[in-house]
């Protein structure tokens, strides 16, 4: 039993570990791929000001969470 929880604690180590290297800067296709967001999240919602966008997304975050 304890040598199953050490392996459960490597784990999430090393898991915690190798998200945190990755790369800090963003790539052109990251990039690009937000810019198409944007583009595809105005035209989905025309006239839309910044509190009415952030709680949309707040909504759609906790609608995904609870799913």
């Amino acid at each position: 039993m304890k040598s199953m929880r050490r392996f459960v604690v490597v784990g999430l180590a090393l898991g915690v570990a190798s998200g945190s290297l990755g790369c800090p800067e963003k790539g052109a296709m990251e990039k690009a791929g937000e810019k198409v967001d944007e583009v595809v999240d105005d035209i989905a919602h025309p006239n839309e000001g910044p509190l009415e966008e952030a709680g949309r997304e707040i909504e759609e975050t906790f609608d995904d969470a609870t799913d």
